[in-house]
């Protein structure tokens, strides 16, 4: 029996595929046990180390919460900002004219070929030459910078992909009405690209969450990774355990964005009742120079 995608594996094949995975799940369990071994050799699994995290409400309370907090309120802010700003540079690099589209292709190429790293480091070294914030919030806004011109390079990648692989049509028939490159845009294109776009941009939203944890490394930013060094000095050499919690921690709320972003896709898709975009008739006929519709 065979589909459009793929044979259907006969009897030989569906005994080497089950050989496989026994082989496989054989292999992940010695690993898992020598790693587990290895940590009570070095007593990473002693009950002392772990019992912070769920006898002292102290660790969560001055440690993990804020930490926390300050990774969401990096995360939100560069949101906020790279997306809308990634959304301009895309369009921008769709624009009729080549004095709009070629530098901000150039800006886009440019800061998306930087590490990230490496712009929070500019970034917090311009903040500490040219302004006075206090050291206190200067990692905050050298991370949200760097986060912001990365993201918004790479959101910018993502708008331009989406209204490019809708189908040509769309763009023609638009055009055949006497809609404005702008109003084609607003009405047309983007509603249409943004249910395509969304799996890609919560992707981007996940890796911002992440890369929060880069300030902490580098610049001292106390979000949620860079408190793992905090709670080892007050609770011991724990930091096996402290790390596993944060981790934890990460899954957790980037499961949380993803199973938001699925439900919104979801509701998006249903909500597309009609053919085509409803736009005022007074604005295609400005647009058309009075043309009859």
């Amino acid at each position: 029996m065979s589909s459009v995608l793929y044979d259907e594996p006969g009897p030989k094949a569906k005994a080497r595929n089950l050989a496989y995975t026994v082989v496989f799940l054989v292999g992940f369990g010695l690993v898992l046990w020598w790693v587990l071994a290895t940590m009570a050799d070095k007593d990473q699994l002693a009950a002392e180390k772990w019992t912070p995290f769920v006898k002292d409400s102290k660790v969560w309370t001055t440690f993990l919460l804020p930490g926390l907090w300050e990774t969401v309120k990096a995360a939100a802010l560069a949101l906020v900002i790279a997306l809308p700003l990634g959304a301009a540079l895309g369009i921008g690099r769709l624009s009729d004219h080549a004095w709009v589209r070629i530098p901000v292709g150039a800006v886009v190429e440019f800061f998306r070929a930087i590490p990230v790293l490496l712009l929070m480091v500019f970034a917090f070294q311009a903040l500490v030459e040219f302004t006075d914030i206090e050291s206190e919030i200067r990692p905050l806004y050298a991370v949200v910078t760097g986060l912001v011109l990365y993201n918004a390079s790479v959101i910018a990648e993502i708008v331009r992909a989406g209204i490019l692989s809708l189908p040509r049509g769309q763009t023609d028939a638009a055009q055949a009405i006497g809609m404005r490159k702008g109003q084609m845009m607003v009405y047309v294109l983007l509603p249409q690209a943004v249910t395509a776009m969304l799996p890609a941009l919560v992707s981007q939203l996940v890796v911002i969450v992440k890369d929060t944890a880069l300030g902490g490394a580098l610049l001292g930013f106390t979000e949620l990774l860079y408190q793992n060094r905090a709670i080892t000095a007050n609770y011991g050499a724990n930091t096996i355990a402290a790390l596993t919690v944060i981790s934890l921690i990460f899954i957790l709320l980037n499961f949380a964005l993803t199973s938001f972003a699925s439900w919104l896709e979801k509701r998006l898709r249903r909500g597309k009742k009609s053919t085509g975009a409803v736009v005022p008739q007074d604005s295609v006929e400005a647009g058309a120079g009075g043309a009859v519709l």
